[in-house]
């Protein structure tokens, strides 16, 4: 369960809440351009472009939730249960794990078309990370500053959407969230239209009439449609500051409050939600249960040293006291 978007408001941004039910600890993690990435399938790179993301790091490897890299190319994971299908190895593909996808693509891809080249010969394969940390059933939000597009590896092979809205949330598969969005055609953020009786003088009776239909559940698709509604009828002053507060503002219109979904035997709630300036390279977060944004910068953390930069999540409530 989990909520990613774009949004240009000055700078160009990219980031997601991440909707589960409990928490691996993540860091903020900073891969530095020499360290040396392996991979399952492919020689390792001791020279690439260094990214920055949330993750867990397992044996030295960072596990990414979402990252981007110095050029601004991001990608985050969401869950796909029942859609996502891996596949054996298959000669002359670019063989990837799904644990490896995030570093794989940002380590070499500038830009979304770099991105895309490679992905028209990838094969995602069927090979967890070790026992502790079984396959992931998942598809892909990748964007650059400019576009965005929808990764899905499924029974049918693997698939390519072109992301016009620059949102993508959980099942189904891109396809059904963007042909239901034709559902609320009449949605504004103004009055509405009378057309109900035009013979009747109908009051307007209430700001937020003209949202009337938008849905306010949980779900996939309804947190969809509410957040390309809220993203594209957004507005803010184009300085740093404005910018980060309302991307948290959208995301928060589809957090998950915890008591309100629950999951097996436990409740989901919003672990943490991100916000990536993906022109300057800053990683802006938000937890569960410290709302006040923090930020780590690439640049500022050596991206031409070897070792993998770690800084955790600030947890703890942060409350300022006035008086």
């Amino acid at each position: 369960m989990c909520t990613a978007l774009t949004l240009t408001a000055g700078d160009h941004y990219f980031g997601r809440n991440l909707d589960l039910e409990y928490s691996h600890q993540e860091s903020v993690v900073v891969m530095p351009r020499r360290f040396p990435l392996r991979f399952h399938s492919a020689d390792p790179l001791t020279s690439h472009y260094a990214i920055i993301g949330a993750a867990i790091v397992v044996d030295d490897y960072p596990l990414y939730y979402d990252a981007a890299n110095e050029h601004g190319l991001s990608v985050a994971g969401l869950h796909f249960p029942g859609n996502a299908v891996y596949h054996p190895k298959s000669p002359g593909k670019y063989n990837v794990t799904p644990y490896e996808f995030i570093p794989w693509l940002l380590s070499q891809c500038k830009t979304l078309t770099e991105a895309r080249s490679l992905l028209d010969n990838l094969n995602l394969l069927d090979v967890s990370f070790g026992q502790c940390y079984p396959l992931t059933p998942l598809h892909w939000f990748i964007a650059d500053p400019y576009a965005s597009i929808t990764l899905e590896s499924t029974a049918t092979g693997l698939h390519i959407h072109d992301n016009a809205p620059g949102v993508l949330t959980n099942n189904p598969p891109f396809d059904y969230h963007m042909h239901n969005l034709s559902n609320y055609l009449s949605l504004t953020s103004g009055d509405p239209v009378k057309h109900l009786a035009p013979m009747v003088d109908l009051p307007v009776w209430s700001r937020g009439l003209g949202a009337v239909g938008l849905p306010g559940d949980l779900s996939s698709p309804s947190r969809f449609v509410r957040t390309v509604f809220t993203k594209s009828h957004s507005t803010c002053s184009p300085d740093e500051t404005s910018s980060v507060n309302q991307f948290f503002h959208i995301l928060a219109s589809v957090a998950m409050t915890e008591g309100t979904v629950k999951a097996e035997n436990a409740f989901a709630k919003t672990v943490y939600s991100s916000c990536i300036n993906m022109d300057k390279g800053l990683y802006y977060y938000t937890t569960y249960q410290n709302s006040r944004p923090a930020c780590v910068s690439l640049h500022h953390a050596d991206p031409d040293s070897i070792a993998l930069k770690v800084y955790p999540f600030l947890t703890e409530p942060d409350f300022l006291y006035q008086n």
